[in-house]
């Protein structure tokens, strides 16, 4: 194996010349990294980890920590968000996927485990969590979910008024009886969607039916289970609004098994726009909520407060989109 020495030998200088040019120090000349670099790339020397982060007393591992993986995440929701952070995380960083739910120690989240932590938080019950992680003052982004402390770096997208601009759009093209399946209850975006999906149906005086707001948890089988309810009402809506896509592509096989076409008998919205939003027969109208961007945006951060962290925190709201495509139909008042 070829280490450090090795290459202090074929550069003719010291191996603590050799770890600073590898490690970035700008004390070292230009010149000098670069070809030091170049001889490291020529020999395929490989960094041992375990050593350079006893030196340099880092963990080079980053945590990235749901509120929970298996209830509520789905497996696009995680794609999209690993997508995002990929773009940014350098590759000398492990990125570590964990759900909060699963933690039974808090004392196992310490700064020689973690050099930085991405929360991608759904719940208010996340706060002990975070503020366990600010305490023992491990660099933190908050994602997803708006934040009232001004102390913590928090990037989110503004699931309210991305809702909103939907049933406005959708009461535009002459719906009148609108219907919503929920997210998972205790989740701050099901709150936040629905509190949308409510502010434009009061702004334009639409009367709101307790049947038509039926419950979910963001799966694809709760999508199919509260579509076939709301098709077996006496007087079934004329569009829904799915608080995610996973749960609209659930209710769009609802409607087949049903017989009811999309969008000539039943009008359809999702939230998230994943990648499958456009494959969808029909094309799957929804909000663009843009996780791997916010998540890239939040690791861009993540890195700023790691290097610098006396950064002072921000609370910054990537925009939602609407994304119209095939399912809203158009009808009479």
């Amino acid at each position: 194996m070829i280490t450090i020495k090795d290459i202090a030998r074929v550069a003719g200088v010291s191996h603590t010349t050799v770890s600073r040019a590898l490690n970035g120090n700008p004390l070292i000349k230009k010149e000098t990294r670069d070809r030091i670099e170049k001889i490291a790339a020529e020999l395929n020397y490989v960094p041992n980890y375990n050593a350079k982060s006893l030196v340099m007393k880092k963990s080079y591992t980053i945590g990235l920590f749901f509120s929970s993986i298996d209830q509520g995440t789905s497996a696009s929701f995680l794609v999209e968000v690993i997508k995002g952070i990929n773009h940014v995380l350098d590759e000398n960083y492990n990125l570590s996927v964990n759900g909060i739910d699963s933690i039974h120690n808090l004392d196992n989240i310490i700064p020689q485990r973690f050099d930085g932590i991405l929360m991608m938080s759904q719940s208010d019950e996340d706060n002990a969590f975070i503020y366990h992680v600010k305490r023992m003052g491990i660099p933190l982004v908050v994602l997803n979910r708006q934040l009232e402390d001004p102390g913590i770096m928090n990037v989110i997208a503004n699931d309210r008024e991305g809702v909103k601009e939907a049933i406005d759009y959708a009461i535009s093209q002459g719906h009148r009886k609108l219907a919503m399946i929920e997210g998972k209850k205790g989740f701050k975006s099901s709150t936040e969607r629905k509190q949308g999906f409510l502010d434009s149906a009061l702004e334009h005086g639409l009367p709101l039916t307790s049947d038509y707001f039926i419950a979910g948890d963001y799966s694809i089988e709760s999508g199919y289970t509260a579509m076939s309810q709301l098709l077996a009402l006496p007087e079934p809506p004329t569009l829904v609004f799915c608080s995610n896509d996973d749960m609209a592509i659930g209710a769009m096989n609802a409607c087949f098994a049903e017989g009811v076409a999309i969008p000539s008998q039943l009008s359809l919205i999702g939230f998230d726009d994943i990648v499958f939003a456009r494959y969808t027969n029909p094309a799957l109208t929804t909000v663009r909520r843009p996780i791997a961007d916010i998540s890239e945006l939040g690791t861009q951060k993540l890195i700023e407060l790691m290097q610098q962290p006396e950064s002072k925190p921000e609370q910054l709201f990537v925009k939602t989109a609407l994304m119209t495509r095939q399912t809203v139909a158009q009808i009479e008042g």
